[in-house]
């Protein structure tokens, strides 16, 4: 089955709606989501505005990139050490 992806916009449209006093299971059901999506959301996007989602999604983009590059240079550092060790 495929897996949908969501905007941002669309998140907190759907939690927005969700908000206003609709039953989760009619909200869950117009996306093709289950519920416990729909509570997912909201710990995740609960109370953010659309400029505040778009943020936070390029701060966890950011976030990665910044984790890989660590990565890497421990890697880089660990394969350095190795190669001393071995020439002394």
């Amino acid at each position: 089955m495929k897996r949908a992806r969501f905007t941002e916009e669309q998140i907190i449209g759907v939690l927005k709606e969700q908000e206003a006093g609709a039953k989760t299971a009619d909200v869950a059901r117009r996306p093709g989501v289950s519920e416990a999506t729909i509570y997912n959301w909201k710990a995740k996007y609960g109370g953010l505005e659309v400029s505040e989602g778009k943020r936070l999604r390029a701060l966890e983009n950011e976030n990665a990139k910044l984790k890989r590059l660590l990565a890497e240079a421990m890697l880089d550092n660990a394969s350095l050490k190795d190669l001393l060790a071995k020439n002394w």
